[in-house]
């Protein structure tokens, strides 16, 4: 499929994953809308896919632990592209790794918001958008931790196992609109998500996030009679 001119929404886009994926899709010549919550790294990353070939790169701050921001961002967004083609639900945080009740009450509550909640409701507000085209995609990030139970992630992967869970209703329940759903499930990639939670742990063993970006490109940029739909990403 080609990329170039397609409107795209990427959540959790102003560094980490997300970033490299942006980039990589602004050299296809893409319309890019960045969601985060720093609005200066966003600002950053927009500018960094305006000079790297996207048609159009705009940043926008949202918080996804905010159900009115999240429905805010994404009017915009349909405003400002006239519809969508991809949404890409990126956008992730990390709680440090323990047994439940080492787990902050707080970190609890925005795990869920962040990485289940927030993604569904991102989904829900963009879907019949996505829905009046012919090859739109719904690209989730989900994680190696919504295939594999680890100790110490109970939170984490309660999220992400509802992330694949609600991946694959979603895939059934869109067979016939024309809307293509995928699931990505890397393992540990090297960024910077673990260092905000507090967890030292050896990065440089991890997929680089570079890499992990060409294979959405390449999963993105597939004809839908070759629709890759469960992406495993292993170490």
């Amino acid at each position: 499929m080609e990329l170039r001119d397609k409107r795209i929404l990427v959540t959790g886009g102003s560094d980490g994953i997300g970033r490299h994926i942006c980039l990589k899709l602004a050299e296809t010549g893409a319309r890019l809308a960045i969601l985060g919550r720093d609005e200066t790294r966003l600002q950053a990353v927009a500018e960094a896919c305006t000079a790297a070939g996207a048609a159009e790169a705009v940043g926008l701050t949202c918080d996804l632990q905010d159900p009115s921001a999240i429905d805010h961002a994404a009017a915009q967004v349909l405003a400002r592209f006239g519809g969508l083609d991809i949404l890409i639900n990126n956008a992730g945080i990390w709680h440090k790794a323990g047994p439940l009740d080492t787990i902050a009450p707080v970190m609890l509550q925005a795990t869920v918001q962040t990485n289940l909640t927030g993604l569904m409701q991102m989904t829900q507000a963009t879907l019949p958008a996505l829905r009046d085209n012919d090859e739109a995609i719904i690209l989730n990030v989900v994680s190696k931790s919504g295939v594999v139970a680890q100790a110490g992630q109970s939170v984490y992967t309660a999220t992400k196992y509802g992330v694949r869970g609600f991946t694959e209703v979603l895939k059934a329940d869109e067979e016939n609109t024309g809307v293509r759903i995928g699931g990505l499930y890397q393992s540990g990639t090297n960024t910077g998500m673990f260092a905000k939670a507090g967890e030292d742990v050896p990065n440089h063993i991890f997929t680089e996030p570079d890499d992990l970006a060409d294979v959405v490109v390449f999963v993105l940029s597939r004809p839908p009679k070759l629709w890759i739909h469960d992406i495993r990403i292993e170490l």
